[in-house]
């Protein structure tokens, strides 16, 4: 008789269904898993094995055979413990042969026999409610579990010994609660900005629009305090979006105590960040930066620091929303929406366009070439707005905190959204859908100026040298300038000043920059 377990596989945020076939014949005493499994479930053997004996139960002294079908999909992980061991179970009797008929299984067990956590929960859930099952999964995911759907039967036991009291009628276990994640500790306000009132500007425009934001200026400037307070002005996760991002957190491990927030993602990655962390891969394809930052803000410091095959990486993603993520046996992708803000320094030293500075490299105007040339033109091309940051001056710092905070600002933003969901929701968008990365098509009619800016951004498009791709960029931002005034045309004013955040960039990179 074949004991038959529904688990799953993931593949990025897809799960996969996984038929665990349990086979126990008379013959030489072996326990075998076959079925294309790398080491960690090849080692669910000896896992298995020891929470049995610790929950009072022996292996039968026959031949054992785990298949894990289908058997050309790799299988990675050690969330298969559970469903070999519940196979096991049910083959020599010790739960009853249909108890798990209705149930996707997956967790990892301790040699005690306890039922520790494992990550992808939240997507194996979602599968499972569309196959109509239940889920079986650790008690400490269980919260994750619960958001799946309002009626999936979910199980989350803490050991062997009470799933089998639960089947057996013993001990009850109630169906764990949909956990929020507390709001922890506030985020940081614009108010604690001195001046800068320019880059100020440039973030509500960026936070409005969901667009991509490079900020160059000297240290100390403020830079790193600006993009740290972009997430307190940006609206919450809407349900969408809040699904993807947990399902993504779930199956990165980070997702806390099955906690789920509807604050948008911050991530910071360090300069010296390779090309797998960055934009995902390893061993097992795991998600990376970029998708741990979709639907929230990736902050890259240091800009032409990290390395420059590792920044052009990002051109795709940027481009589509997802990033594909390929190996000799199979292929993963990843959602990757994010918003790119960026910071940087004039040159290497930092001071090359304070006045009467003199670099040690040569002159000024070659250091700052050689710098920025770190960061190619294409990648430059994808940014929207690109501000300079000036120096804090001491008059700046004395002055009081300014009276107009994160709160006023947010309020502004959430308007401007507004007018985004409504207009392309129109046009059968979804309601995550900005200016930033509405189809191209759409912005045109959605942006199209009147009289004086179409003859403003003919001219522009001809000095400026503007690509396709820029074109259409700044559009986009002279959209968002137009929600913010609560506009329903494109007007001049918003061109120019849409163009004003390209100007100096699209001159350099022309220079050769």
């Amino acid at each position: 008789m074949v004991i038959r377990v529904a688990t799953v596989a993931f593949e990025g945020i897809e799960a996969r269904a996984v038929d665990v076939q349990v086979q126990i014949i008379p013959g030489s005493v072996h326990f075998n898993v076959v079925g294309l499994p790398d080491k960690a479930v090849a080692e669910s053997r000896e896992r298995v094995r020891g929470a049995l004996i610790a929950s009072g139960l022996a292996l039968p002294a026959k031949r054992i055979t785990v298949n894990l079908a289908p058997a050309d999909l790799p299988k990675e992980g050690s969330h298969y413990d559970l469903p070999i061991a519940l196979g096991v179970m049910a083959a020599i009797g010790a739960l009853p042969a249909d108890a798990l008929a209705g149930y996707c299984v997956l967790g990892e067990l301790a040699l005690d026999g306890a039922i520790t956590a494992v990550n992808g929960v939240l997507p194996a859930a979602m599968a499972a409610n569309a196959r109509g099952l239940g889920l079986i999964c650790p008690a400490a995911t269980g919260p994750e579990a619960a958001w799946a759907a309002s009626d999936l039967d979910v199980l989350a036991p803490r050991s062997l010994i009470q799933l089998a009291n639960h089947f057996k009628g013993s001990q009850v276990m109630a169906r764990p609660q949909a956990a929020i994640a507390s709001s922890g500790p506030d985020m940081p306000d614009l108010s604690d900005i001195k001046g800068q009132e320019g880059a100020k500007r440039a973030l509500e425009i960026a936070a409005a629009g969901g667009h991509n934001l490079l900020m160059n200026g000297p240290p100390g400037a403020g830079k790193s305090m600006l993009a740290a307070r972009l997430p307190s002005i940006l609206p919450p996760l809407g349900p969408r979006e809040l699904l993807d991002v947990s399902m993504i957190q779930s199956v990165a491990g980070i997702l806390k105590e099955g906690r789920l927030s509807n604050r948008r993602p911050f991530r910071q990655p360090h300069h010296s960040a390779s090309m797998a962390a960055l934009v995902g891969g390893g061993l097992n394809a795991r998600p990376g930066e970029v998708s741990l930052a979709h639907g929230g803000v990736l902050f890259l410091d240091e800009l032409p620091e990290f390395n420059p095959q590792t920044l052009d990486s990002l051109r795709q993603p940027m481009e589509t929303g997802e990033v594909m993520i390929a190996r000799a046996n199979h292929r993963v992708s990843y959602p990757a929406r994010f918003q790119l803000v960026a910071a940087m320094n004039p040159c290497r030293c930092g001071q090359a366009l304070e006045p009467g500075y003199a670099c040690r490299r040569g002159p000024n105007e070659r250091c700052v070439a050689q710098y920025g040339a770190r960061i190619s033109g294409p990648l430059l091309d994808r940014i929207d707005l690109r501000i300079e940051v000036p120096a804090v001056t001491a008059a700046d710092l004395i002055l009081p905190p300014p009276e107009e905070g994160s709160r006023e600002v947010a309020a502004r933003v959430a308007q401007a959204r507004a007018r985004q969901t409504e207009r392309y929701a129109g046009k059968g968008l979804a309601a995550s859908v900005t200016n930033a990365t509405c189809p191209a098509p759409v912005i045109e009619e959605a942006a199209a100026p009147d009289a004086e800016g179409t003859a403003l951004i003919r001219s522009a498009a001809e000095t400026m040298r503007l690509s396709a791709r820029g074109f259409h960029r700044t559009l986009r931002v002279a959209r968002t300038l137009a929600d913010l005034d609560g506009e329903a045309r494109v007007r001049r004013s918003h061109l120019a000043e849409a163009l004003s955040y390209r100007g100096r960039t699209e001159r350099a990179v022309a220079e050769g920059v």
